[in-house]
């Protein structure tokens, strides 16, 4: 048994591990919270990735993205990314998009096996987009709702949309939801905390979007191995 994925195995046991070596999982947004969920999923075994990001690595995503280094600086973070997932797993299939996603291109990432869906792209309309085409095609998925703006991670939780305050981009898809009438339900994380009010860069720290994206990746993958 001695191998990468050893320790894990012996904590869900060998055929649990086998099942995650087989399952899909899509990623929109590689910043603060997308990067730690694949961190942590290609550390668990998962290896088929399919990374979406039109973005470049900037000096000011060092103080919260585990990609960011001052080596790093201006490359592709969904190129970065498919060589780090390589890094831990050299077994692992990554695909990546290196688009941002619209109306127009938003049905290509779920295009193939999708076992899950994580979103953590910021942009509203993107979201409504991907959310609505997942709950209507009954596509597991888990969305990312804001982790900037605030300082404690301790409030942050895997939570159904309908039971969110307080979060403004929660509030937004509620609004959506029920405006588009759907009724699926929709589980997100979220903080409990009131961002703080800025005027135009929304701040960040270093603990808060990696604790919400490490949340994300315990939830996908007690999913993805039945756990109960």
């Amino acid at each position: 048994m001695n191998n990468r994925f050893e320790r894990l195995e012996l904590l869900i046991g060998k055929e649990k591990l086998n099942e995650l070596k087989n399952k899909r999982v899509v990623i929109l947004g590689l910043g603060g919270v997308g990067g730690y969920a694949v961190e942590a999923l290609a550390r668990c075994g998962i290896s088929s990735f399919l990374l979406i990001d039109s973005d470049t690595i900037d000096e000011t995503n060092i103080n919260r993205q585990i990609i960011a280094t001052n080596k790093t600086i201006g490359n592709s973070k969904a190129e970065a990314w498919k060589e780090r997932v390589h890094d831990i797993n050299s077994d692992a299939k990554v695909e990546i998009l290196e688009e941002f996603i619209d109306e127009n291109n938003f049905k290509k990432i779920f295009k193939g096996k999708v076992d899950f869906f994580i979103d953590c792209c910021d942009t509203v309309k993107t979201k409504e987009l991907v959310i609505k085409y997942a709950l209507l095609n009954n596509i597991n998925i888990i969305s990312s709702m804001g982790a900037g703006a605030r300082f404690n991670p301790e409030d942050l939780e895997i939570i159904e949309i309908k039971k969110t305050s307080y979060d403004p981009i929660a509030k937004k898809i509620r609004k959506f939801l029920k405006d588009e009438k759907i009724n699926k339900k929709l589980m997100v994380m979220c903080s409990h905390e009131k961002p703080v009010k800025v005027v135009s860069s929304i701040p960040s720290n270093s603990f808060v979007p990696s604790s919400a994206g490490l949340l994300i990746a315990s939830y996908v993958f007690k999913k993805l191995i039945n756990y109960k």
